[in-house]
């Protein structure tokens, strides 16, 4: 099974499809590579698709420690340098945002050539003095109690928030929600909390600096887990150049709920030729 060493004693287990520009999807917590299920199966016949398991979660070690996002961006470093991947489009949905912006900082963009953020958890999560419109601490700590009381109770009432799932809409089969479900159930109980606290107390705003390339960023306006006003909106001001394109409507979990648009504006970004700044002129949007 295609297994990377990105630390001693801890194995990152990712699948690889397809041929052609490299794609590497980066999951969301609490669930893993499977996510993705619904764009591989499209964009796998035009790109090789890289899909990796967060340490902690899915198929891959699930070691006591190693959750902050530097570690994460180092492990994804490791990842790139053992497989020589070049000319990345780097995807990341939720958590998998925030990693992906910490990696473009951490390691100046090194193989990436385009960015896109999905319903991104970043760049700052936690209601602090500086960012009063972000959640308050109690909420993330309700999570953390109610995942280590219940876990299996505690994701399942997580999943309702997740697909937008009310009285008068549910937009996910009981069998999509069982799916979901076991998917999340497949990360350690550990990696489930820290990550909690690393989305949630991580700052990433001094980052989107760093970021350099042609930048995707889709997000729901109806979001009830990340915010689209402090997460999608707030990323498209401070990212130069970046695409913003909202889903009106949409819940968190849209690449389910919006798979055949998601796919089309995923082609769309990949088609588009890369140029350098050189042969950009003044105030151009990639």
């Amino acid at each position: 099974m295609p297994y990377v060493e990105t630390s001693p004693g801890v194995q990152l287990f990712f699948e690889d499809w397809g041929q052609g520009q490299p794609v590497v999807f980066l999951h969301g917590w609490p669930l893993n590579h499977k996510m993705f299920e619904y764009q591989v199966n499209q964009l796998g016949n035009h790109y090789r698709c890289i899909l990796i398991d967060r340490r902690g979660f899915g198929m891959s070690d699930k070691p006591w420690e190693g959750y902050d996002y530097d570690t994460l961006a180092d492990d994804l470093n490791a990842v790139f340098e053992a497989l020589d991947l070049q000319d990345i489009t780097l995807v990341g949905f939720s958590q998998g945002g925030g990693e992906a912006i910490r990696y473009m900082s951490r390691f100046q963009g090194a193989r990436v050539s385009k960015l896109v953020l999905l319903g991104a958890a970043a760049p700052h999560m936690l209601k602090t003095d500086d960012f009063p419109d972000g959640i308050d601490k109690s909420m993330f700590d309700e999570m953390i109690e109610n995942s280590l009381q219940d876990r299996a109770a505690f994701i399942e009432d997580f999943s309702k928030k997740f697909f937008g799932v009310s009285l008068l809409n549910n937009p996910v089969s009981s069998k999509l929600a069982d799916w979901f479900h076991g998917l999340a159930m497949q990360a350690s109980p550990k990696a489930t909390v820290d990550n909690i606290l690393t989305f949630s107390q991580a700052d990433l705003r001094a980052d989107l600096a760093s970021i350099q390339v042609p930048t995707l960023i889709i997000h729901g306006t109806s979001d009830q887990v990340v915010p689209y006003e402090i997460s999608g909106q707030l990323l498209a001001e401070n990212i130069a150049g970046s695409q913003l394109i909202p889903y009106e409507g949409a819940p968190h979990g849209f690449f389910y709920t919006e798979w055949p648009r998601l796919n089309q504006d995923l082609l769309d970004f990949l088609a588009v030729p890369v140029v350098t700044s050189s042969t950009v002129p003044s105030g151009t949007t990639w």
